[in-house]
Formats: structure tokens, C-alpha cells, sequence
């Protein structure tokens, strides 16, 4: 089985989970917790380098504000019940998204989590919370434009590279496969500029049942598809 270097999971229907259930929303979502840490220990074993989870986009906020504060507070909770096993793991911590729109005591937690895990270099596991992508290339150009008046940066000097290094992932490398669960069939605001030439999979398998195996089948597709980055068959072929 071929195992990504940086896979990117969007966890979408906890919510749908809960009402096929006749549930409420909330227990979806805390069912999906613990798909997370079955996931996030499944990687860790395969061997996959970097995982970033899509938690929290920043059109959430939108939603009842009494399912906000229920989120916010599986967010805390989920990140002081793993502090212990992430250390244990060598699972290093990272966050992307405008995290000062998240509660203070939330924001605390999570940056006490970021600061105790930095210096594990097993996995680096992302959560994009309170993230949008276009949201993400809006700041970053601005920073880089901020930078060209202030004359620490020339306008032609800026390429590819320089904007990669700007966007909040500049220490990741971009996802070689992107999952979604859930059965749809979108990007939905997440990763835009990183996912170019990443490969996609989506399944109709509901978050909260999102097992090991269902992990490992989109791996195992994952390993049948030929990446060629604007190349011909062949020329990949060659070069292997």
C-alpha cells in the first residue's frame, strides 16, 4: 500500500450521521471525535508524515450559535484528552485558519498544545479551524503587498515559491491525496492554492463511520493512480 506523505481529510456528516439517527446533531459530532482519534492513530502507524484535518471552516460560524459553543467545546476537550497521547506518539501539533476569532479559553488550550508538541517530528497533525482558502490567499496577498510597499520585497520577485512560503501551510509540503467523506463531491473552500495537483477521493461513507478499513481503501486507490504533473505516462515511467 503506497502511503501519502501529506493527506488532507475533510470530515464532512456528522451532523447528517445524528439525523439519519434521529439524534441530536451534537452526538454526531462527538461520535466524529472519536473517528478523528481512531484516524489520526491509524496514520501515525502507516507511516503517513503529515495529516490536516478540515475542523472548522470559517463559514461554520454561521451556523446556531448554541451548536457553535457545543463544537468549541469538543475542540478543548478533544485537545487536553490527547495532549498525553500525542506527546506519546511524537505527534506534533499545528493550526491553521484565523484561530483569533476562536473562544479565548479554546485559543489557550490550543496554543498550550502547539507550544508541548513542537518538538515531536513523528506527525504533524494540522487542524484548519476557523479556516477558509480564499480567506487564506486574501491574507497572504496582502502581506506579500504590504511587504512590496515597505520595500522589504520586490514585486518581481514574487513567484510560486514566495507565495507558498506566505500562505499559513508554509512549513507543510503540498497534499499528495485529499478524502472526503460523505458523498460530496466539492473542495469547499479548503486548501485551494495547495490541492493543484493533488489526488482526490470521495466516498459516501459518513464521517463518524469512516473506519480504518474505509481509510485503507483510499489508500489503496491512492496507490493505483499514476501522478504525473503535466507529464506523459511515459515520461513519469522513465523517470521511475
Amino acid at each position: 500500500m503506497r502511503i501519502p506523505c501529506h493527506l488532507a481529510i475533510i470530515m464532512d456528516g456528522n451532523g447528517r450521521w445524528a439525523e439519519k439517527r434521529r439524534l441530536p446533531r451534537i452526538l454526531g459530532h462527538r461520535r466524529g471525535v472519536e473517528t478523528v482519534q481512531e484516524i489520526v492513530r491509524e496514520c501515525r502507524a502507516l507511516g503517513v508524515r503529515y495529516l490536516t484535518l478540515y475542523a472548522f471552516s470559517s463559514e461554520n460560524w454561521r451556523r446556531p450559535e448554541d451548536e457553535v459553543s457545543a463544537l468549541m467545546g469538543l475542540l478543548g476537550n478533544y485537545l487536553r484528552s490527547e495532549l498525553t497521547s500525542m506527546l506519546e506518539q511524537g505527534i506534533r501539533l499545528k493550526v491553521i485558519g484565523e484561530t483569533t476569532r476562536l473562544p479565548g479559553e479554546v485559543r489557550q488550550v490550543l496554543e498550550e498544545t502547539v507550544a508541548r508538541t513542537a518538538g515531536n517530528r513523528e506527525m504533524t497533525l494540522t487542524l484548519a479551524l476557523s479556516y477558509g482558502a480564499r480567506n487564506e490567499l486574501v491574507r497572504t496577498a496582502r502581506r506579500l503587498a504590504e511587504a512590496a510597499l515597505a520595500g522589504r520585497l520586490a514585486p518581481e520577485a514574487i513567484d510560486d515559491q514566495t507565495f507558498t512560503e506566505a500562505l499559513d501551510t508554509a512549513e507543510l509540503p503540498d497534499p499528495d491525496l485529499l478524502v472526503r467523506t460523505s458523498g460530496e463531491m466539492r473542495i469547499s473552500n479548503f486548501l485551494l492554492w495547495q490541492l493543484a495537483y493533488t489526488e482526490l477521493y470521495f466516498t459516501d461513507v459518513l464521517w463518524p463511520d469512516f473506519s480504518r478499513q474505509e481509510l485503507h481503501q483510499a489508500l489503496l486507490e491512492f496507490g493505483r493512480r499514476q501522478r504525473r504533473f503535466g507529464l506523459t505516462g511515459a515520461q513519469v515511467e522513465e523517470s521511475h
